[in-house]
């Protein structure tokens, strides 16, 4: 009787935080949330600052690699997150606009090697 009592208990404790657990866990990028003040005929709010951090750290790393390889395609690509990152105010500002200067260091690169040697290659042997 007491066993039958604690997982009736269990059950409805379970229940209860049930729809607790699934919005804690939910993706916050795979659906819209709407807040409990919003207006039932409104628009869903969508969870940006995430992706727009994910967004800052790429380009940041893109502009970085593209440093020493694939300049051409790294470089207007981390300019390309990182001005998106800033258009979807990002929480780390400062890593999108490094980002952004990492990918024009990374077209300065190319036309200074295109410039000095000619190519789109580093040419380390001299």
């Amino acid at each position: 009787m007491t066993l039958t009592l604690i997982d009736r208990a269990r059950r409805a404790d379970h229940v209860t935080d049930k729809h607790v657990t699934d919005k804690e866990t939910a993706d916050a990028g795979a659906a819209p949330e709407r807040t409990p003040d919003s207006a039932p005929g409104s628009a869903p709010r969508r969870a940006t600052g995430r992706e727009a951090d994910g967004l800052a750290v790429a380009s940041f790393v893109l502009g970085l690699v593209g440093l020493l390889v694939f300049n051409l395609l790294l470089g207007p690509t981390a300019i390309v997150m990182a001005l998106l990152a800033l258009a979807r105010r990002t929480r780390r500002p400062g890593r999108a606009r490094l980002g952004l200067a990492l990918g024009v260091a990374d077209l300065v690169v190319l036309a200074v090697l295109v410039t000095v040697n000619g190519t789109v290659a580093w040419d380390l042997a001299g």
